[in-house]
């Protein structure tokens, strides 16, 4: 088996490298320091270098302006974006387009994913359902009413919902199926309400009340909403590693630098003990990481759906990023809740993570689920 990245995939976090290079952690919105929303939008700027070094369209086919590369690239490019704590729509937006490019219509993809490969339209997806914890596709409604759809229902903490020109929008029919409604900002029957994240960003609640879209707004090709859903899973437990990776790195550089009894601290048999757990951590996050996004890119079988990748990935990576940070801090001792040292940004960044993946022990159940289901030949 090769475990290696292709030269494509190398080549794409690169690039995120050298675009990513410039920002500065400890210059990103503090949301200790600012009530409300730490900014009124994404970080506009690093969004058009994204644009102009084509990070944005990884995942779409020549045809729409894209790369055509898979969720691996994908996940690369976020690690790296994690890292600095980039204040950016990319997950949402390139995974949102890579569901209307594979599950839409041939005319839905030509109106939206050219704009969306040139950063000029935003994307994005109400993943939460109606509190954060039932499954998005149960907190809306969607019927049939002549040739348009109606939907009713509420989305909670969707990110960047402010900026994003369309929203995706799980929703269940009237006979158990799932279909994507692809909501315009600012149309009719459309209430937005301003939420904020644990990282200080708006996030917005999506009131939905007789909405109505015409059928090309809305797909409805079975399967669609999960392969959306196992891919932005799949993403945050990226971010999770690339956040988790820089902060044991200044958690060791730390550590190495500041002195006890006339010893650097890293010396000490408790603090390497509690760093060398922690990067045992990463690498489970890491590893598991790989299985699912290879699953996703490939679509090879496995003896579980790919479901049950994302589901053990999202067990390491929401229990990984908590325990990272919160050893983090406590190795940092005072000197980590100092709002002029940019870790107290990363535990803020984790807090919303591990919310975004949800608790781990639903995921272990999803996982059992799943094993009872597909028994071991």
């Amino acid at each position: 088996m090769d475990f290696t990245f292709s030269e494509e995939q190398q080549a794409a976090a690169e690039a995120a490298k050298g675009v990513f290079a410039p920002v500065a952690p400890d210059a990103v919105p503090s949301p200790a320091l600012t009530p409300g929303a730490v900014a009124e939008t994404y970080d506009r700027e690093l969004w058009a270098r994204l644009a102009g070094a084509d990070l944005l369209s990884l995942l779409l086919d020549e045809r729409h302006g894209g790369a055509g590369l898979d969720a691996v690239a994908l996940c690369l490019v976020l690690r790296e974006s994690a890292r600095v704590l980039a204040r950016v729509p990319l997950l949402e937006s390139s995974a949102a387009a890579a569901a209307v490019q594979a599950y839409g219509t041939p005319e839905t993809a030509s109106a939206l994913l050219p704009g969306a490969a040139r950063g000029e339209t935003v994307l994005t997806v109400a993943a939460h359902g109606r509190t954060g914890h039932d499954p998005a596709e149960q907190a809306v409604t969607a019927r049939r009413d002549g040739g348009t759809w109606v939907l009713d229902g509420v989305q909670t903490a969707v990110p960047w919902a402010h900026d994003a020109d369309v929203t995706l929008v799980p929703a269940h029919t009237g006979t158990g199926r799932t279909v994507l409604a692809l909501v315009p900002r600012g149309h009719e029957g459309v209430v937005l309400a301003e939420q904020f994240s644990t990282s200080g960003e708006r996030l917005g609640e999506l009131r939905l009340e007789s909405a109505r879209l015409a059928a090309g707004e809305v797909i409805d090709a079975e399967g669609a909403w999960e392969w959306l859903r196992d891919l932005l899973a799949t993403g945050t437990c990226a971010l999770a590693l690339g956040l988790g990776e820089r902060v044991l790195r200044m958690t060791a550089d730390y550590a190495g630098e500041r002195e006890q009894f006339g010893h650097p601290i890293a010396t000490f048999q408790a603090v390497a003990v509690q760093a060398a757990d922690r990067y045992i951590d990463l690498r489970a996050m890491e590893a598991t990481l790989w299985q699912a996004a290879w699953r996703i890119a490939s679509g090879a079988p496995g003896a579980l759906p790919v479901t049950g990748d994302v589901a053990v990935a999202k067990i390491w990576a929401a229990e990984g990023v908590r325990r990272v940070v919160q050893t983090a801090q406590h190795l940092h001792g005072g000197f980590g809740a100092d709002v002029d040292y940019p870790l107290h940004r990363y535990h803020a960044w984790a807090k919303y993570l591990e919310l975004s993946l949800g608790p781990a022990a639903a995921h272990e159940e999803t996982l059992g689920d799943l094993l009872a289901a597909h028994p071991p030949a």
